[in-house]
């Protein structure tokens, strides 16, 4: 992964990073989905969702406003 990208979520629940994912990129950010589970066994491991460094403060701010926990 690029310089300056951040973890701002992470769940074992795909669906659910997609939703944040989604939410994000509605407020013009930048956003990947870095799927860290097992192949064979979905119950290990994490999503995660990344964003620019420099988008941090107005991502925080859309999963507040979408209550979502950060």
């Amino acid at each position: 992964m690029e310089k300056n990208w951040i973890k701002i979520f992470s769940s074992t629940n795909y669906y659910q990073a997609e939703i944040v994912k989604q939410m994000l990129i509605e407020h013009q950010i930048d956003t990947v989905l870095l799927n860290k589970q097992d192949s064979s066994h979905r119950t290990f491991g994490q999503i995660e969702v990344y964003i620019h460094q420099k988008d941090f403060s107005d991502a925080i701010e859309a999963m507040i406003l979408n209550q979502i926990n950060p």
